[in-house]
């Protein structure tokens, strides 16, 4: 009997298919196929299958130049890679759901296709040479450029204000204005000591896009006006 020879452009859908339903049930935003996303994860499973090598570095790459290559400007991505033999073949959706089943089994596979900022995702399918039937399917997660979030700080007191966002705390002097961008958005907190008998002021917010937090005195406090910022054109 001869092996069942899969339909790549079925395998690559119902990966994709899979993924989505995977983030539905985790309360996580659905990934679009993006065609560069795809033509460089298409070019690198041709390549695993060639060099028969299975790692995120062959041929001297990574998944961040070979991406940019492809011409997709990214804020963040991921990459998951996936291997399967049988000497049965195999058709196309059993292919998929042995490629989504082993990355939502692995922690680090995982935790690409549960990205909360990824919104783009390309695939690719390759048979390895092999005495039987063997593919190698490359999932690649972008978020891109234009998903960056930008936003400002106005510090209109006469007091140095700390804050702190992404894991990192930062300070800012009077009369100053910040602006960051980041991939991910995720708490900011804003926090102004020495005032009465001691005490500190904290004011926590979201970051949001396009905003600007002013800072401004409260008496021995602080409070934190959100205006909207103006672009430059």
């Amino acid at each position: 009997m001869a092996a069942l020879t899969p339909d790549y452009a079925q395998v690559e859908s119902t990966v994709i298919e899979m993924t989505n339903a995977f983030r539905r049930e985790n309360k996580l935003g659905q990934v679009k196929i993006n065609p560069k996303l795809s033509a460089a994860a298409r070019k690198y499973a041709a390549l695993l299958a060639k060099t028969q090598e299975f790692s995120h570095t062959a041929g001297g790459t990574n998944a961040g130049d070979r991406i940019k290559a492809a011409g997709y400007d990214f804020c963040g991505y991921g990459e998951n890679l996936a291997m399967a033999a049988d000497s049965r073949g195999f058709a196309s959706r059993p292919l998929a759901s042995s490629a989504v089943t082993g990355w939502i089994n692995s922690p680090g596979h995982r935790a690409n296709m549960l990205a909360p900022n990824v919104t783009e995702i390309g695939i690719g399918v390759a048979l390895v040479p092999y005495k039987y039937p063997k593919y190698v399917t490359v999932q690649l997660f972008g978020q891109p450029s234009s998903g960056a979030v930008e936003f400002q700080i106005s510090n209109t007191t006469k007091d140095t204000i700390s804050y702190s966002f992404a894991g990192k705390t930062n300070k800012i002097q009077p009369r100053y204005a910040i602006t960051h961008t980041s991939c991910t958005a995720g708490p900011l907190v804003f926090e102004k000591s020495g005032g009465l008998f001691g005490k500190s002021t904290k004011a926590s917010y979201d970051a949001a896009d396009g905003k600007v937090y002013v800072l401004k005195p409260d008496g021995d406090g602080l409070k934190v006006e959100i205006e909207k910022r103006r672009k430059i054109e």
